[in-house]
């Protein structure tokens, strides 16, 4: 049983364990790039995230857009009968994928040794909060525990005020991205050397991979740089950051030798070499003054957009801050699928975050579907490990095979 789609990793095949985030956000480019994914759920529920997200006929919009692609068998894994199975399945792919707390997946009976005694050059890539070692590895974790251990969560907000979170999942997002890249890597490895391998992808390590300068700053300096939330301004460049606009906001990076680009656009060539504001030393130590300069100068326009064009005209890195309904109807997003439109067959369509890598070869998206629980149940037990269609019914019959309508 192939992909029925042609594309980069097309013959490739991933035994995905993983639930609700940052594992399916790996296997899913996987799927999105041609691989074979057949996704476990454990019965009789699946997936977390199957309850999230119903906003259309019990259908949730979640599950969909993480798992597009993927082949759905719910298995009840404690049953020695189901443990089979999955055994039977690691043999016959090239990776497998989980992400549950460390520890969990070699209680089941699948640890790397015993898949390693299954089928020798397995990769696996096990995706955590905290990683597989260490001090806290063991404990239970989502995107912002590993987001908080990491630092990054005391450099967002207000000066001196509550650190805030993101409302997006950096954290699960990046970590399924390192955790492919990670897999990609191995495989190559494999096909030097005949080797496969245990993979360690924790999400506190990739954002801690976040860190631009702060680490470097504070290390450097001996500690006597702090670095620490500056509001909606950077805290080592300046002008960079969120200005107010009429109508709106505006991210403004005239840092460097930009600076003389919105001088330019302000029609204020006098600041360009100006003895206080002429570099970003100066204007860091004049940050409060350099906001108001342009704030007042933005608020010179009649609306957000046009303060945007002036700036984008004098080549200013510079752009609106744009909320969400208003990205789903931008041209640039809408263009180049960065919003891309897709149609469930039980959902129908809506809008969801497209497949950021492109490819020369494969310009389109592969139009994929996302599975309702245990869909693929008879094909994979038929197709790749040969069961009959009787014993299938008799493992649906005894609950070790589950299926449901979304």
């Amino acid at each position: 049983m192939a992909s029925a789609f042609d594309h980069v990793l097309s013959g490739i095949r991933v035994l995905d364990f993983s639930r609700a985030l940052a594992g399916p956000t790996c296997t899913r480019m996987f799927a999105e790039m041609g691989a074979e994914v057949i996704k476990v759920e454990s019965a009789p529920a699946g997936d977390m995230v199957r309850r999230m997200s119903k906003i259309r006929n019990e259908r949730s919009l979640y599950y969909i857009q993480q798992n597009l692609g993927k082949k759905s068998l719910c298995i009840d894994a404690r049953d020695p009968r189901g443990m089979a199975i999955l055994t039977g399945l690691v043999a016959k792919v090239d990776v497998v994928v989980e992400n549950f707390k460390p520890g969990t997946l070699a209680e089941m009976g699948l640890g790397y040794d015993r898949l390693r005694e299954i089928k020798p050059d397995i990769i696996l890539c096990s995706i955590s909060a905290l990683g597989q070692s260490g001090p806290l590895a063991t404990l239970p974790g989502y995107d912002f525990i590993a987001q908080a251990y990491s630092g990054v969560t005391s450099m967002i907000g207000e000066a001196g005020g509550t650190p805030y979170i993101p409302l997006v999942a950096l954290g699960d997002v990046s970590t399924g991205v390192h955790g492919a890249l990670a897999i990609l890597a191995a495989l190559r490895y494999r096909d030097r050397t005949g080797k496969g391998q245990h993979l360690d992808v924790g999400l506190l390590d990739a954002y801690y991979h976040c860190h631009e300068v702060s680490v470097h700053q504070f290390s450097g300096s001996k500690g006597e740089i702090k670095p620490t939330r500056q509001g909606p301004h950077l805290n080592y460049v300046c002008p960079a950051g969120v200005f107010k606009a009429n109508g709106g906001w505006v991210v403004v990076m005239a840092f460097l030798h930009h600076w003389k680009d919105l001088c330019t656009a302000m029609n204020r060539p006098d600041l360009i070499d100006d003895a206080r504001l002429g570099t970003d030393a100066g204007r860091l130590a004049n940050r409060g003054e350099v906001i108001k300069l342009i704030e007042d100068w933005l608020a010179t326009f009649p609306d957000r957009d046009s303060a945007v064009d002036m700036m984008q005209k004098h080549h200013v890195p510079a752009a609106p801050v744009l909320s969400i309904e208003e990205t789903t109807k931008h041209p640039h997003l809408l263009a180049r699928g960065t919003v891309r439109t897709i149609e469930d067959r039980i959902a129908g369509k809506f809008q969801i975050p497209g497949m950021p890598l492109r490819f020369s070869e494969f310009p389109n998206d592969l139009p994929l579907e996302a599975a309702t629980l245990g869909q693929h149940n008879g094909e994979i037990l038929s197709d790749w490990l040969g069961r009959s269609a009787k014993e299938i019914e008799e493992l649906r019959a005894a609950k070790i095979l589950v299926e449901g309508e979304n």
